[in-house]
């Protein structure tokens, strides 16, 4: 019996560089029909020979779908929320994106009856963990393609021969410096002279961000305004999240803030140097901790700070469409349900700094902290409090401390005894 043409049918997350472009014929060869589609999560270049170079390559469909308000509103935002962080540092710009696409892939398969999705991402790095997983978490039927971890062009030159040998319409070169990723959260830059950890970020690195040396020397404020630990104004406009972030990216990065230059742990096991931009997610991240710490309990702030890392975790290792996130995500909304306030921010050579914050569920009292007049905090209730509170210290230190040679703590020497 004849295969059916739906059989050999895959959607390739497609962005139209080499590695993309170059798969789509290598599968077509294969006998696939392949479907191309790309997600506009932000900043993507305006590319009037996207689709063209699609078909050209040998795609029959091509889909460009925006993203950005779902990336915003059901990404970006919960994430803020739950200040992921990875490794403290890394606001997760490519990582969030990563299961959205996954999700974007799906629905395009299940509308055109395709049994695979594909991508072009390698065996070496975070991304082909984060699409198989999300896909096989969303549709474990599919078929999952990844042919650069299986292919015989090993080097970016054997790709662009191939290209060449196949009239496939390219337009990048041997001597492209870096690979960068881009989208409303942030923007990643990796390889070329960056993969040398003692070597200072080149100048022409940096896209989104004034270098902190050459920003104005006058600084700007702004005031972003939350609604249960989502960003909902600035400067007292209400807008849409994808206009805010965008917004908030323009005057910060004109500011130089956002740079980061670390070396993380990739999921593979592999140390990588990796550059990254953002300036909305460094100042809203910035915004949003100074209003928790306003608006959350001493108890709450010390549950948050100990689960940040896990949710960075989490959606660093692709595990976004899981029972764990379900949990950790009803946590964090939980825990967001009354950070509702404004937070002011100066932008000032590469800096955000919160100056000022306020807000109606402010657990914070002025006549409790004051040391001036007004002040209602009965002082003489403290006495009563360090005798309960120094009990269980009085009781070891009498019953063992005391009584072992020298004391409590040998100051002379700096140990314990």
């Amino acid at each position: 019996m004849a295969r059916r043409t739906e059989d050999k049918r895959v959607v390739l997350a497609y962005s139209g560089g080499l590695d993309t472009s170059v798969v789509t014929r290598w599968l077509t060869e294969r006998g696939w029909e392949v479907i191309c589609m790309t997600a506009d999560m932000g900043y993507l270049e305006a590319d009037e020979d996207l689709e063209s170079r699609a078909y050209a390559a040998g795609a029959v469909g091509f889909e460009m779908l925006d993203l950005r308000d779902d990336f915003a509103r059901a990404f970006c935002y919960p994430a803020l929320m739950a200040g992921a962080l990875y490794e403290g540092r890394y606001p997760l710009a490519t990582a969030l994106a990563r299961p959205l696409i996954a999700k974007a892939l799906v629905d395009v398969a299940r509308r055109h009856n395709a049994t695979a999705v594909a991508h072009g991402c390698t065996g070496k790095g975070n991304d082909q963990v984060r699409f198989d997983v999300s896909v096989q978490a969303l549709a474990p039927d599919l078929r999952i393609l990844a042919p650069v971890r299986e292919w015989e062009l090993t080097t970016r030159e054997s790709e662009i021969v191939y290209a060449q040998a196949h009239s496939i319409p390219i337009t990048v070169s041997v001597d492209k410096q870096y690979s960068t990723d881009e989208n409303l959260w942030g923007r990643s830059i990796e390889a070329g002279p960056l993969e040398d950890p003692w070597t200072e970020p080149p100048d022409n690195v940096w896209e989104w961000t004034v270098n902190p040396e050459d920003a104005p020397d006058d600084p700007t404020y702004i005031e972003i305004g939350f609604e249960h630990g989502r960003p909902v104004t600035l400067d007292g406009e209400e807008i849409d999240p994808v206009t805010l972030i965008s917004r908030v990216h323009d005057v910060a990065g004109a500011n130089g803030v956002g740079r980061i230059d670390m070396v993380e742990d990739r999921l593979v096991g592999i140390k990588s140097r990796e550059v990254y931009e953002a300036p909305a997610a460094t100042t809203l991240r910035i915004a949003h901790e100074a209003l928790e710490t306003l608006t959350l309990s001493k108890s709450q702030l010390r549950i948050k700070h100990r689960l940040m890392q896990d949710y960075a975790d989490l959606i660093y290792d692709g595990l976004w469409f899981t029972g764990l996130h379900q949990d950790l995500a009803a946590l964090t909304s939980s825990m967001q349900r009354h950070v509702t306030g404004t937070a002011r921010i100066k932008l000032y050579k590469g800096q955000a700094v919160t100056v000022g914050v306020e807000s109606p569920n402010s657990l914070y009292q002025y006549s409790l902290a004051t040391y001036d007049e007004g002040d209602i905090y009965d002082q003489s209730s403290a006495v009563g409090f360090i005798d309960i509170f120094g009990l269980p210290v009085r009781v070891q230190a009498e019953k063992q401390l005391l009584r072992q040679p020298g004391g409590i703590f040998d100051v002379s020497s700096g140990r314990s005894s």
